[in-house]
């Protein structure tokens, strides 16, 4: 019996205005992976992992002193296509994630 495709999602990282070579880090099901500004995808865990911890995908900024801006989104039954991260003005204010609006 052939497994099913792996859902992945597309996810837009939008640089900050003042980024001071700050780089974005996306936490999918608890494990954390340096990312790049712009457009990617990411594999999600299956429903059976989904609980808890593996069904929240985060996103912050690191800037090799602290992290700032975290913004998180939780799986829902069926996920979303794609979600797009929005960084803080000020590096003090968390950042937004929110789902795509689809043409």
């Amino acid at each position: 019996m052939p497994a099913e495709p792996a859902h992945r999602l597309q996810l837009t990282l939008k640089r900050p205005l003042l980024s001071w070579m700050a780089k974005p880090t996306v936490v999918v099901a608890g494990r954390g992976q340096p990312a790049q500004w712009g457009v990617g995808t990411w594999q999600l865990p299956d429903e059976t992992e989904r609980v808890g911890a593996s069904g929240v995908l985060e996103v912050f900024i690191f800037n090799r002193l602290w992290r700032y801006g975290a913004a998180a989104h939780i799986f829902a039954e069926t996920p979303a296509a794609a979600l797009v991260y929005t960084p803080p003005l000020l590096p003090f204010l968390p950042g937004r994630l929110r789902e795509e609006k689809q043409r």
